[in-house]
């Protein structure tokens, strides 16, 4: 048996001293009531039982999801109003339950680039990871490039080969542009440590208008530009020449993401690559107890209010 509080045992140890302490020094004061205490310290402990080693769907994907997390990626022109962010994780989510069982990784770049996640069959991980990334806030902004991840990806990628049983997928998602005037570099290294995967692009020719977070106003505002006469909010456009290039380099194909099926059939296409079984993990499941704890609390608590109405009359 094992315990996997809901909320912090020291932190309900308190609540529920304070609670004793309030019955005991209330006239109306009863047994009862230090039982429904008792009874909420253990549901909060939540008694677990362990049911065996979990049998868990595996094949032999390594998919690495390469997302730019830079300013531009808040502006809204996905979907309607959207933010390509929005989109992306939207996207993510998907491709990792269509590609169900595969080890999955999550790099993230703006001024640098990070190992969110290292390759892990944690699905539940990567979508939590991908659904928390912000935009690099404006003050620490630096402008974008496109060649920060190159290293980082190379070493990641490196890090899989090493494994010779495993296909390395890359999905690298960006909008393409380039606002800190660097010149885009040769992703062709890439080309020989992945099998297959996309360069999923993000946003619109007309381009869209970008919120961040001001500190000042305590409010989200639209970011200005301030380089013309007739200033107004500024624009992200998608730039696809740098992200088909990308994708040349790397290998693998360009979709623009306005395109949905053009994801589906690469995704079909990623399946006839995949090995699949169904294999135990060490991980042990488990099943709760603390409903079996349920049923007297409520019986409690409903005499108690009953005992109230009584009184109250």
């Amino acid at each position: 048996m094992r315990s996997f509080p809901i909320i912090p045992i020291w932190l309900m140890t308190i609540i529920c001293l304070l609670l004793i302490g309030y019955i005991l020094f209330n006239k109306r004061r009863s047994i009862n009531q230090i039982l429904i205490v008792i009874l909420l310290f253990l549901i909060n402990l939540r008694f677990m039982t362990p049911t065996g080693n979990v049998k868990v769907l595996s094949n032999n994907l390594d998919i690495l999801f390469v997302v730019d997390s830079t300013i531009s990626m808040n502006a809204e022109d996905y979907d309607g109003n959207k933010t390509r962010l929005e989109g992306v994780k939207k996207d993510c989510d998907y491709i990792i339950k269509e590609l169900n069982g595969a080890r999955y990784s999550l790099i993230t770049f703006n001024n640098n680039a990070k190992v969110i996640t290292p390759f892990t069959r944690d699905a539940n991980i990567t979508i939590e990871a991908i659904d928390v990334i912000k935009p690099v806030e404006k003050l620490y902004a630096k402008g974008s490039s496109l060649n920060t991840p190159l290293e980082t990806m190379i070493s990641s990628l490196k890090s899989s080969k090493k494994k010779g049983d495993r296909i390395r997928i890359l999905f690298f998602i960006s909008d393409g542009e380039i606002t800190d005037n660097s010149s885009l570099k040769s992703y062709k290294e890439i080309k020989k440590y992945v099998t297959g995967g996309a360069v999923l692009g993000y946003g619109t020719s007309k381009g869209g208008n970008m919120k961040v977070y001001d500190y000042l106003d305590e409010d989200y505002e639209y970011i200005m530009d301030y380089s013309g006469y007739n200033y107004g909010k500024a624009v992200s456009k998608i730039d696809e020449d740098n992200l088909k290039k990308i994708a040349k380099d790397a290998g693998i194909d360009y979709i623009h993401m306005t395109d949905k099926n053009k994801l589906d059939k690469k995704i079909a296409q990623i399946k006839k690559l995949m090995d699949t079984e169904l294999e135990s993990t060490n991980r042990e499941s488990y099943d709760d107890l603390y409903y079996y704890l349920i049923i007297p609390l409520l019986i409690l608590i409903a005499i108690e209010l009953r005992k109230l109405r009584r009184s109250s009359l």
